[in-house]
């Protein structure tokens, strides 16, 4: 697959992409399917948010790639990873996981500003998600980057969507924590201090994002139209585990131990750039 230089340039400028047309409708059915079985099925890191009662539902779940063959297929064999991998220019990409996002119409609940590493045992600066839409996603609902902060150096604490309040540290937790996290600056990025990135999205279209890019998302205010999204997650050559002071999202490291590249039967390695 090609990427056109000036895009990858503007991925490592902004942190976040838009590649039109990139699944073929194959792909989309695909993703679908598996879509239609994990909401029949939740694991248990399914759940579902709604700010009140009487109105649409905020699901999500993640990690279900192993009993989900259509989730399987796409990590596998979609241009998934080799996107990833041209992106990041990263010679090997794994797959750490699948997460499934559906907001139903009418739900007021929206995705808090945050940026996924910090949730994440992961270190590292080659790692990226592929938001990857299952239908049509009008402008005003569509998910929101702020532009370049991928590039930030400070890490932010990872907020929990139900309550949008920081995640605690974990209970006893006296090791040194690892690096310095703040809060996220949520009055200036709605104040407008940084561009923020948006855009419409068709099915086929893949909206491809830095771990470390700060974004976040509107309810979805259709009376008609579900939000199904598949976002992918995917790591590159310099990925390795980490800890952190929080309880990790999603709670699993492969049996890996910090500083080891995360590839494993649980992160398996899916692409190789070829020489």
């Amino acid at each position: 697959m090609h990427i056109p230089e000036n895009v990858v340039k503007d991925f490592q400028r902004d942190g976040a992409v838009l590649l039109k047309g990139v699944f073929s409708q194959e792909w989309v059915d695909k993703v679908q399917e598996g879509i239609r079985k994990n909401l029949e099925n939740p694991s248990q890191y399914g759940e579902s948010l709604k700010v009140k009662e009487g109105e649409g539902a905020y699901f999500d779940d993640y990690c279900n790639w192993k009993w989900i063959d259509e989730f399987r297929d796409y990590a596998f064999n979609s241009p998934a990873a080799e996107i990833a991998a041209k992106l990041l220019n990263s010679k090997q990409i794994s797959f750490y996981h699948e997460h499934v996002l559906n907001k139903e119409p009418g739900t007021s609940k929206i995705t808090p500003w945050h940026h996924d590493q910090s949730y994440y045992p992961i270190d590292g600066f080659k790692v990226c998600s592929l938001w990857m839409p299952i239908n049509h996603i009008p402008l005003h609902t569509s998910i929101q980057f702020v532009a370049g902060s991928h590039r930030w150096p400070e890490w932010f604490h990872p907020r929990k969507f139900a309550s949008e309040k920081n995640y605690p540290l974990k209970k006893g937790e006296t090791t040194k924590i690892e690096r310095q996290y703040v809060d996220i600056p949520v009055n200036d990025i709605n104040a407008g201090k940084w561009p923020i990135l948006q855009w419409e999205c068709e099915p086929g279209d893949v909206v491809v994002f830095h771990m470390k890019t700060v974004h976040g998302a509107p309810g979805n205010n259709s009376t008609t139209t579900h939000r199904k999204v598949i976002s992918t997650r995917w790591l590159g050559d310099d990925a390795v585990l980490a800890t952190r002071p929080w309880d990790i999202s999603p709670p699993i490291t492969g049996g890996l131990q910090p500083g080891q590249r995360v590839i494993c039967d649980t992160f398996p390695l899916i692409y190789t750039q070829p020489e």
